[in-house]
């Protein structure tokens, strides 16, 4: 009998797992597909995901778009969303943080986290200059082409930081490899600078900048940024960074985080 409810309980855990995993690799997708090519993608097994995928359709979690049964992520899940963002301090903070710093610096301003083993924007704001400069928000990048990853990844330990990265993810978008000892060299000169900046490893003639925010225990668990055209972003540097670390330390506080010892930008300019 126990044996049986322990069996019953594994197939709902795995069910679940696939589930979420349906959900995410739509969210990566960012385009509907069919439950043949999404069994196709993930290795699994059509039955199961058709099985999934009529399950989720019934709660609104998937819609069907596109004609032809495709399916997408489904407006369920905006409303479960706006609940979490209403509830969520952090989301609200940055997003009020993003305008203020877009509106100082004229730049295009972004709140980015850790995803699995990858970097993504969470939420931006652009610019008003006429040049703007804009990211997908939600796409995944590998952590060591990120100015914010130096910054992500500094609360870990070099053995876990080193496990936590692909080795192919070292390879940078020019195909240049950073060596993983450099990159890590990098990441403590970040969490004692308390912030890293660069020119940008994706987009050509663009500087980036990254503050972290730090949770009461004083990981960091988002960053704050600006993407600038390069020669503005140099030009303008201690003044970005002054407005960068000014909105992250006021984050911070009120996520119960407090350090005197956060830098001021002019110290190290």
């Amino acid at each position: 009998m126990a044996e049986a409810i322990g069996d019953t309980i594994s197939r709902r855990t795995r069910g679940l797992d696939r589930a979420f995993e349906i959900l995410e690799f739509l969210r990566v997708k960012r385009q509907p597909m069919r439950p043949n090519e999404i069994a196709s993608e993930i290795g699994a097994p059509r039955s199961s995901i058709y099985e999934l995928v009529n399950l989720l359709l019934s709660h609104g979690m998937l819609d069907y778009q596109g004609g032809d049964g495709r399916v997408f992520l489904g407006r369920r899940l905006y409303f479960l969303g706006t609940a979490y963002a209403q509830q969520f301090d952090l989301m609200r903070e940055c997003d009020r943080m993003l305008v203020r710093l877009a509106e100082e610096t004229r730049e295009t301003a972004q709140m980015c986290l850790l995803e699995g083993d990858k970097y993504t924007v969470a939420m931006m704001r652009e610019g008003i200059r006429p040049f703007r400069i804009s990211s997908n928000i939600g796409e995944l990048v590998p952590i060591p082409w990120t100015a914010s990853g130096r910054l992500l990844v500094s609360h870990l330990a070099d053995e876990q930081i080193l496990d936590l990265i692909p080795p192919e993810d070292f390879t940078l978008p020019s195909a240049r490899r950073l060596e993983p000892a450099d990159f890590i060299a990098q990441v403590r000169r970040a969490e004692s600078d308390g912030y890293f900046t660069f020119n940008s490893e994706v987009e050509n003639f663009t500087h980036c900048f990254a503050v972290p925010i730090h949770q009461v225990d004083g990981a960091c668990i988002a960053t704050l940024c600006l993407v600038a055209p390069r020669e503005d972003g140099l030009r303008n540097r201690t003044a970005y960074l002054d407005s960068l670390l000014n909105a992250a330390r006021e984050i911070s506080e009120k996520l119960g985080f407090h350090n005197s010892k956060i830098p001021a930008a002019q110290a190290r300019a």
